[in-house]
């Protein structure tokens, strides 16, 4: 069976398929552990719980002065057309057309940014969404859950195979309220791109870092700090 979708409908992060002469979006894996509670004032909670504009998450994304030398933005990519097929993965199958393609995650308060590095094909890429906490948490967690139910399948984008694998990691401990991290593979014309995605939900607030691994890892911490900031 296969599943028809849009480009931008496995698009909560461009990084994720920037293998050579491709471009789709992926992601995937749902929490190991259970979210983990921060004690803090009312007024911690009432910031944490308000929704962010899309404007205000603009301002809290990484710049350049933040990541340091080396680094430098990518201008957006122009919103595909393109169809996708999604081939061998019946957890995506089940939860239907909509939400295999990202469908509770297309909020419209959101943000984004996509940096190389070195001037080599090194790439990490951040995007933050704002929302209710019961809506982000559904809609990164079962997207998640069905990316890494498939350890192997594929996806046909614009006429393009390319094979998947996913492996699910364990998530980083003590950020945010939820974790959610995974490994990624993307195969095309015989060379192969890893991705790691780690995504963070702090109260209303979802931070997604994907790309290089070593980058992922480097600016987690960072990314989160600015953009649960309050001042």
């Amino acid at each position: 069976m296969r599943v028809r979708v849009a480009t931008t409908i496995l698009g909560i992060t461009a990084a994720l398929l920037a293998v050579p002469a491709c471009s789709t979006d992926t992601v995937g894996s749902k929490p190991d552990t259970a979210p983990s509670a921060r004690a803090g004032k009312p007024a911690d909670a009432l910031q944490k719980a308000a929704v962010l504009s899309s404007t205000a998450l603009e301002a809290r994304l990484l710049d350049q002065s933040d990541l340091g030398s080396g680094y430098l933005r990518k201008p957006e990519r122009p919103t595909q057309h393109d169809d996708v097929t999604v081939i061998g993965c019946p957890a995506l199958n089940e939860l239907g057309g909509d939400a295999a393609t990202g469908g509770t995650l297309t909020f419209p308060r959101k943000a984004k940014a996509a940096f190389t590095y070195g001037g080599s094909s090194s790439e990490v890429s951040e995007e933050l969404y704002s929302d209710s906490a019961n809506k982000l948490s559904d809609g990164i967690g079962r997207i998640f859950d069905a990316m890494t139910g498939c350890p192997t399948y594929q996806v046909v984008a614009g006429g393009t195979p390319i094979d998947m694998a996913s492996q699910k990691l364990t998530p980083p401990h003590g950020l945010g309220d939820e974790q959610w991290n995974q490994l990624l593979t993307f195969s095309t014309g015989g060379r192969s791109t890893v991705v790691k995605q780690t995504a963070i939900r702090d109260g209303s607030l979802l931070l997604i870092i994907s790309g290089s691994p070593a980058l992922v890892d480097r600016h987690l911490d960072k990314a989160l700090a600015k953009a649960t900031a309050t001042s």
